[in-house]
């Protein structure tokens, strides 16, 4: 019994994870624990072989429900209405703890792109505009963008909170060349695929590639304003395909 409360054993499940997990059986007491197919962390649904794939598709049924009430449920199909909406209710559930479970293949991003898009048919305006468009006049990002956003804010709190924060999780490269942010990170090598699309992996190479004058934000609304900047370059000189390959 720990702060008054006692363990609940029936709500104990185990995930055996790994491809040469044996599935061993445990007990606490005199009680025999079931397995779990897939448990949930930092409300992030995730199976024995580390995929996140439950994961957006959950995020992608919370979301389409309320995107149909939105739809149903309001009048006035001016921007200014719907935008606002879609950004309050809807995006939250496809970007929860986001830098966690990332989508790691097309199928899972082009799913949660979907629902964005289809918020497009919501706004009465004008017809004929492609998506690209569409975002640019309503002043959003594609969700792809967001998470690239999300990656680069998060890896530099965790920087500057040092070991505390989760900074020993990366590694600087000390190098005397001039070039480049100064604050590069090691990309370590990995034996399993699904290694390279843990955050301490994927975001490595987004943050090398970025330039000082990103890295070395004074503020956190500063480095927002100058990722944000960059960006909108990046993804102009860099097809979405090679961000995804990135990942």
């Amino acid at each position: 019994m720990i702060n008054g409360m006692k363990f609940n054993k029936s709500e104990c499940q185990i995930l055996h994870v790994g491809w040469s997990n044996t599935g061993h059986k445990y007990k606490v007491g005199e009680e025999w624990l079931e397995s779990s197919p897939a448990e949930r962390d930092l409300g992030v649904l995730g199976d024995s072989r580390l995929n996140r794939s439950q994961q957006w598709a959950l995020a992608a049924k919370r979301a389409n429900p309320i995107l149909g009430c939105i739809k149903h449920g309001t009048t006035s199909q001016s921007r200014e209405v719907i935008i606002p909406l879609y950004s309050v209710l809807v995006r939250p559930h496809l970007e929860f703890c986001v830098q966690f479970w990332a989508p790691q293949f097309k199928k899972g991003a082009k799913v949660l792109e979907w629902i964005q898009r289809r918020t497009t048919k919501l706004v009465k305006g004008p017809e004929g505009m492609s998506y690209k468009e569409w975002l640019r006049t309503s002043g959003l990002s594609s969700l792809e963008k967001r998470r690239l956003r999300d990656y680069i804010i998060a890896l530099c709190s965790l920087l500057r909170r040092g070991r505390e924060g989760g900074a020993e999780l990366f590694s600087l490269v000390y190098s005397g060349k001039t070039s480049g942010n100064g604050s590069k990170l090691y990309q370590g090598k990995f034996r399993l695929d699904i290694r390279k699309h843990f955050f301490t992996k994927r975001v490595v190479r987004h943050w090398n590639r970025l330039s000082r004058e990103v890295v070395n934000a004074p503020s956190l609304s500063v480095l927002k304003t100058h990722s944000d900047n960059f960006l909108k370059t990046y993804f102009n000189l860099v097809s979405p395909e090679v961000v995804r390959q990135l990942d």
